[in-house]
């Protein structure tokens, strides 16, 4: 009786623990969706699909037209603006590479690393599929942990942003250069793809660099509240993947000048590195408290980096 009572008590909590974990889906992609068809409505297609590469037609310049896309030709014929019209030649496919690894549990944050990168990924993921793109996923921490081929439909994006959620992590560390390979050896066809890690770990640069050199990598930098330093007070610390815990008093000045200046030196070499390997970034960062526009804000900025990037040509 007792076995069985511990049973129903398990199942009922993982009852529990899948309901609330469809109501967090539930949640992002409500939220997700506003953003998506509000203030990123357009971004996502300007960015990554262009000018197109297919040309299609002629026509007459209106309201709202990109002045880039002018036929001066037509346009001094008629002595009327017209402009060439393109369509894509055929359609894109994302590819999220997610770190599931034990220090994108935790934080001091409103929200974990994790909980932060489903919220990008449902965001990026629901404009791919209002553009009738793919959508995939590489989980992994120290090796891959699952991959979802890119497919099309809402079910399976919000597949995707269920697995960001739920999927097993290691605590025992991580790596991201097995993921990366992987990626270079499975994806064969030019991918758009979304690095997202808080890159704590080594070890990345040079399969990064592969990776880059056929697909289109973005690097979602996550970036915790904890990188900047306590007010004050000594705070009990554990590190989620070795364990090890350590007492730091922040009313130090020193110790708090100390803590910056590694903060501020691992950003620097990871920003370095991503240069080197011609990999955009989009730093995220993780609010203390709920806010629909931490999610938007990044994505936005990384909209128009890319935007005016394409200015330039």
């Amino acid at each position: 009786m007792g076995a069985l009572a511990a049973r129903e008590r398990m199942t009922d909590a993982r009852q529990v623990e899948l309901a609330e974990l469809l109501a967090e889906v539930r949640r992002i992609e409500v939220q997700s969706n506003r953003l998506v068809k509000g203030v990123m409505a357009g971004g996502y297609s300007s960015v990554f699909r262009g000018a197109g590469i297919e040309f299609d037609e002629v026509r007459e310049y209106a309201e709202g037209d990109d002045p880039r896309a002018v036929d001066w030709n037509v346009t001094a014929r008629t002595g009327r603006p017209f402009i060439k019209k393109f369509v894509d030649e055929r359609e894109l496919t994302l590819l999220f590479v997610l770190d599931l690894s034990a220090s994108m549990t935790g934080g001091f944050g409103a929200w974990s690393l994790r909980q932060m990168a489903a919220r990008v990924c449902a965001c990026l993921g629901l404009s791919a599929h209002r553009n009738h793109d793919k959508v995939g996923l590489i989980a992994f921490a120290r090796q891959v942990v699952k991959y979802v081929p890119a497919k099309k439909g809402l079910g399976h994006v919000l597949a995707v942003v269920r697995d960001c959620l739920a999927l097993p992590g290691d605590a025992a560390g991580t790596a991201i250069a097995p993921a990366l390979e992987f990626a270079v050896r499975v994806v064969r066809r030019r991918a758009t793809m979304f690095l997202v890690s808080d890159f704590l770990a080594g070890g990345w640069q040079d399969a990064l660099a592969r990776c880059a050199r056929r697909h289109d990598v973005i690097a979602v930098r996550l970036l915790a509240p904890e990188l900047e330093p306590a007010a004050a007070g000594l705070m009990r610390l554990r590190d989620p993947e070795s364990g090890r815990t350590t007492v730091v008093d922040w009313s130090s000045e020193r110790v708090r000048a100390a803590y910056r200046a590694r903060t501020a030196d691992w950003r620097a070499r990871t920003a370095a590195a991503l240069q080197r390997a011609k990999v955009d970034r989009m730093d995220v960062p993780v609010p203390r408290a709920a806010d629909k526009d931490a999610v938007a804000r990044p994505i936005l900025d990384f909209f128009q980096m890319r935007e005016r990037r394409w200015a330039r040509r």
